[in-house]
């Protein structure tokens, strides 16, 4: 009986064995017809049709998309813009607006290497989407200087949301840092899977500059931003936003972004057109820029300082005011059409969150009644942070700053702080930003321009050397009284005086080691001698200029001494 059962098992394992490979067999079989018929879509993806700009941006037209593969767009620098806005040589009062040969120009693209990694990443992105069970078609390819956009076109009857969650899968797949989905893509029935380029390439302030809608701006405050994502110079108009507030984390490139905002303005307005008053609580992020004649005054590193600035562009907006009355207009435009030239005034905030740490009340009623105010008079303010908190950038001061840019920020809080919608906490950092424009709800997302401390050093060298600052005399003044106080001078001021004199060195730290004196009281003696007409203004890395002989300083200093003998 056992024998008769072993047996009967065996037969029956038998066949069961048999069933398996059989049924194992007809897999493998239905497995190969799948990717036979996978395979024409991957042949597609091997040779795509590719289309180049080379010419005007305006110059690309839509091509006719054939079923071979997507149609890739790479945004490069182009040859068809060189004409300049610097060599029309547009002159005023015998000024000469610099030259975009002082910039520059962005290195050459390996395109065919790009090519190729474009397609191969569009075909890891259909094939990753088929695995998950959705059926889509790479149609266009747009790539930007930091990001590409891939365009997906679902297939009837797929949800949009099946493809959004999908974000973190497909960055995995792409083996890129994130990805962001735009679902639908807006004006078109698309959706855009947007991933950073493997090789990220800078956008130069030269190719931003060259662009027709640049050159074409007639207006004196013309912004210079960058490219967005399908490689589109981002222009604006400061006179239309009125005002602009930035904001970032170290090493996100805020400060980049306000030095070629200004470069912007530089290379449309002369002295006699615009003028600056930059505050830089750092000291040395606007130092550079100090001397140009555009400067209503040296760059303002003191708190003190820089509230008393901001109260005379308050004064000087109702002056303004009151001209506009008596001539009868109601903007500067108008005025100066009528009546002499008025110049635009611009203020620069390059740390804003310094500036409320120490004199808040004052900093904030002055920023809050110019930006309500200054827009008709020409005065316009830029202000930037790298702590977009609500104790920094308060409700009242939001509210009337409708243009805002951020780039990357440490939080999501951070990011409705600044934009008042989620998104900049998830930026690449390096200047990728995003744009609110005033009255609109939609973010542009873009790459800003990238300059250099060489092309700044150029540019101001060159704009310095056809004529001197000729700083307001009546800001010069106040700033003046407001480090003096009452009047009564610091105990060390003498001693200091003499030790600066005799080393020939105007500088805080050798007042710090010869005096033993902490670095606040030390920069403050430093700031009565420049009040007094001892020494020069800051300069950054430069060390400052003694203004009187010290031969005849040290010989009455001697003839002093001996008098008290």
């Amino acid at each position: 009986f056992v024998v008769k059962t072993v047996n009967s098992l065996r037969s029956f394992l038998k066949s069961f064995l048999k069933i398996i490979y059989r049924f194992k067999q007809f897999i493998i079989k239905q497995n190969l017809k799948v990717k036979k018929e996978k395979e024409p879509a991957a042949e597609n993806f091997a040779k795509p049709k590719i289309s180049i700009a080379k010419t005007d941006l305006k110059q690309v037209s839509p091509r006719i998309k054939a079923p071979s593969g997507p149609k890739i767009q790479i945004k490069t620098k182009l040859p068809a813009q060189e004409p300049q806005v610097g060599s029309q040589e547009i002159k005023l009062e015998d000024y000469q607006l610099p030259s975009l040969d002082l910039l520059e120009s962005p290195p050459p693209l390996e395109e065919r290497q790009i090519k190729e990694d474009l397609t191969a990443n569009a075909r890891i992105l259909q094939e990753t989407l088929d695995d998950f069970g959705i059926s889509v078609k790479v149609t266009d390819i747009e790539r930007g200087p930091i990001i590409t956009r891939y365009e997906l076109e679902p297939a009837p009857g797929v949800k949009l949301n099946k493809i959004v969650v999908l974000s973190d899968d497909i960055a995995l797949a792409m083996k890129a840092q994130s990805a962001r989905i735009v679902a639908p893509i807006p004006g078109k029935g698309r959706v855009g899977v947007e991933v950073p380029n493997i090789q990220s390439n800078f956008v130069y302030l030269k190719e931003v500059l060259s662009c027709a809608e640049f050159q074409k701006s007639k207006s004196k405050l013309t912004l210079a931003f960058g490219k967005d994502i399908a490689g589109k110079p981002v222009i604006a108009e400061l006179d239309e936003m009125p005002h602009l507030l930035i904001a970032g984390t170290t090493g996100s490139g805020k400060t980049v972004c306000v030095n070629s905002l200004i470069l912007s303005m530089l290379f449309k307005a002369s002295p006699s057109e615009l003028k600056f008053l930059m505050i830089d609580p750092k000291m040395v992020e606007l130092a550079a820029f100090n001397g140009l004649p555009h400067l209503l005054c040296p760059a303002v590193t003191d708190a003190k300082k820089a509230a008393v600035a901001l109260s005379w562009v308050v004064n000087e907006m109702e002056s303004r005011y009151q001209l506009l009355a008596k001539a009868g207009v109601r903007n500067i435009e108008a005025y100066n059409q009528k009546q002499e030239n008025i110049p635009y005034i611009v203020v620069i905030i390059d740390e804003l969150a310094d500036l409320m740490a120490i004199a808040r009340d004052q900093i904030e009623s002055a920023i809050t009644r110019l930006a309500q105010l200054s827009r008709a008079v020409g005065i316009h303010l830029i202000l930037a942070t790298q702590r977009p908190s609500v104790d920094v950038i308060t409700g009242v001061i939001k509210a009337n700053f409708p243009a805002r840019i951020s780039f990357k920020v440490p939080s999501k809080v951070d990011s409705r702080t600044v934009l008042d919608m989620n998104g900049a906490d998830k930026l690449l950092g390096r200047g990728d930003m995003l744009f609110l424009r005033p009255q609109e709800s939609k973010l542009t997302r873009a790459q800003g321009s990238l300059v250099s401390d060489q092309e700044i050093e150029k540019i101001v060298t060159f704009i310095k050397a056809q004529a001197e600052p000729v700083y307001d005399e009546e800001i010069v003044k106040e700033q003046r009284k407001s480090i003096a106080g009452n009047g009564q001078k610091d105990e060390y001021y003498e001693e200091a005086v003499r030790i600066i004199m005799e080393s020939g060195q105007a500088s805080v730290s050798i007042l710090q080691r010869r005096l033993r004196l902490g670095y606040t009281r030390a920069a403050r003696i430093i700031d009565m001698m420049e009040s007094d007409g001892l020494i020069g203004p800051f300069e950054g890395s430069k060390p400052r200029k003694i203004l009187i002989d010290r031969e005849s300083w040290l010989e009455k200093e001697v003839i002093s001494k001996g008098n008290q003998e």
